[in-house]
C-alpha cells in the first residue's frame, strides 16, 4: 500500500520529538516500548523513527496500562489476544458473505 493509500491515522509522518510531545513520554520509554514490540514506527532512509497517528494512541494506552501496573509483557499477550480474535471474527464475516452470496445466486 502507497503512502497515498494508507488512511492518514496510520500514515508513518510523526517525529519521536512530536510524539514525546503529544504523549508526555520520554524518548526512552518510547523507546522501551518498541525494544518490547508494542509500537512499532517506521525508518526513513536516514533510520530516524517515524509515527503514525495510530501509534500515538497507542502509546497512551500503553502508558495508562503501565500507571496502573500491567507489565508490558502482559500487554503485547492481550494485544496479540485480540488481533487473532479480530482476525477470526473477520474469517466468520467473510465466510458468512461468501456463503451468503452463493446461497441467493443457486438456480
Amino acid at each position: 500500500m502507497s503512502q497515498e493509500e494508507t488512511p492518514l491515522k496510520d500514515r508513518k509522518v510523526i517525529s519521536i520529538g512530536t510524539v514525546r510531545d503529544l504523549t508526555g513520554l520520554s524518548e526512552r520509554q518510547i523507546r522501551y516500548y518498541e525494544e518490547r514490540k508494542l509500537i512499532f514506527p517506521a525508518r526513513n532512509g536516514s533510520g530516524i523513527r517515524k509515527y503514525s497517528f495510530a501509534d500515538v494512541e497507542r502509546l497512551m494506552e500503553i502508558a495508562n496500562q503501565m500507571e496502573e501496573g500491567v507489565q508490558t509483557h502482559e500487554i503485547r499477550r492481550e494485544w496479540k489476544k485480540k488481533e487473532k480474535e479480530h482476525e477470526n471474527w473477520k474469517k466468520q464475516m467473510l465466510k458468512g458473505q461468501i456463503q451468503a452470496h452463493f446461497k441467493q445466486n443457486r438456480p
